[in-house]
């Protein structure tokens, strides 16, 4: 009986299939502490216990992104191990505050597979969830990868695509407590003086740093995130591929942008949702990355007067700055564009 897990691959799989994945985490202070020296986030709610607590919050909640990180993570030795590529996400929610002490853990749903036409690989899609030690969702969302096929000969399944919502409907989206509130928010602490009214549909912001990516980032970011992925490790059977390089994890670009985009959105102090994000083109260390954001939609939340809806649309770039806003361009994008991201903050009013 072979005791190492070798991975799923495409033929695995099988749509209404549900997965308990390993390992539950507890998240920690120190996972908090060094998110912050990664990615360098300086949202004062997820920065200062006193500044969360003056909102009614018990203390600091972890970044929404550490979250989502945490939670993927778990998915990965079942789902992504062989993955080719993990092509995009939708619908995805977060639903409630994690706090350091809270301890996380996942299981994923196949919703769909679909054999490319190479017969030697396939899409799977999956809803993943993420569930507190109350047994509480804290965040849920759906994803598909590319996976080798192991087995070739194996006929290929019926074609189930799932129909994702292009955009989260703002009713659906909140994971903000009633007993938290924004009327005290100190906006001179918070480090800028923009709150929702602030921003007009159709703006866009530079948020002009830029942040170079070490080998060892990407790597240590990973395993905090008890990412397995093989892509991202192993330099060895990396040289014998297509780009002889070990690849950064796509969230890691993800972190990045939102980190970033601090410079000019420093009151969007909560990820409500994400509607879609793709993966444009891969990174390598070494990359310097730049983004910008402009604003598609703005929404009122029907129970909240504290508090509103920015949806953004936000374009990581790498190694050129983002004066010129380099986005989508005809039916690609622009040169070095490697993320682009659709998604819902909350912002006080």
């Amino acid at each position: 009986m072979i005791k190492a897990n070798p991975g799923h691959f495409f033929e695995d799989f099988k749509v209404g299939q549900v997965l308990h994945h390993a390992t539950p985490k507890t998240v920690t202070t120190g996972d908090v502490a060094l998110y912050g020296a990664l990615f360098g986030g300086r949202f004062a709610v997820q920065s200062s216990d006193e500044f969360a607590r003056a909102l009614g919050h018990a203390g600091a909640p972890v970044d929404d992104l550490l979250t989502f990180h945490i939670v993927f993570g778990k998915t990965v030795p079942d789902i992504s191990l062989n993955a080719v590529a993990n092509l995009g996400y939708a619908d995805c929610r977060f639903l409630a505050p994690v706090y350091p002490g809270d301890t996380l853990e996942a299981c994923s749903e196949v919703i769909g597979l679909k054999q490319n036409s190479n017969g030697k690989t396939g899409i799977v899609y999956v809803r993943s969830r993420g569930f507190n030690q109350r047994s509480e969702c804290v965040l849920e969302y759906a994803r598909w990868v590319m996976m080798v096929k192991n087995d070739t000969s194996i006929p290929a399944p019926d074609p189930v695509v799932p129909e994702l919502p292009a955009i989260i409907e703002p009713a659906r989206l909140a994971g903000i407590s009633e007993a938290v509130s924004f009327k005290n928010y100190d906006i001179d602490l918070a480090g800028s003086p923009h709150k929702w009214k602030d921003y007009a549909i159709g703006e866009r912001i530079d948020h002009v740093d830029g942040m170079t990516i070490e080998e060892a980032d990407h790597m240590m970011a990973a395993r905090s995130f008890q990412n397995t992925a093989r892509v991202h490790f192993d330099q060895h059977q990396a040289a014998t591929g297509r780009f002889k390089r070990r690849l950064i994890y796509g969230g890691h670009i993800i972190s990045l942008a939102r980190a970033l985009s601090f410079n000019g959105l420093g009151n969007a102090c909560f990820v409500a949702g994400i509607n879609a994000g793709k993966h444009v083109a891969p990174c390598f260390a070494g990359d310097t990355i730049y983004a910008w954001s402009e604003i598609i939609a703005k929404a009122e939340l029907s129970a909240r007067s504290d508090l509103g809806l920015l949806r953004l649309k936000t374009f990581a770039v790498k190694n050129q700055t983002c004066e010129e806003f380099p986005g989508q361009a005809d039916e690609g994008y622009a040169r070095d564009v490697v993320l682009e991201i659709d998604y819902w903050v909350l912002i006080p009013r």
